[in-house]
């Protein structure tokens, strides 16, 4: 699995979430329950994976919609 896409922002990974299954890529968000359990400080984000094999397609597709993918 290959993180993509990092924020705390729930709008924007539903956002990116939503338009990779539209592609037929699948994906999961991680680190929700920790990242809600630490509070508003914004220290933690939720990850965005996919694949190893789906990574280039999916920050590919999360630069045309206008977000910024994870490179790490």
């Amino acid at each position: 699995m290959r993180a993509v896409f990092l924020s705390n922002d729930p709008v924007a990974l539903n956002f990116a979430e939503t338009a990779l299954r539209a592609e037929g890529l699948d994906c999961l968000v991680l680190d929700a329950a920790t990242s809600a359990a630490e509070g508003s400080i914004g220290a933690i984000p939720r990850r965005l994976v996919v694949s190893a094999s789906d990574a280039g397609a999916a920050r590919n597709l999360l630069r045309a919609i206008g977000l910024e993918p994870y490179e790490g």
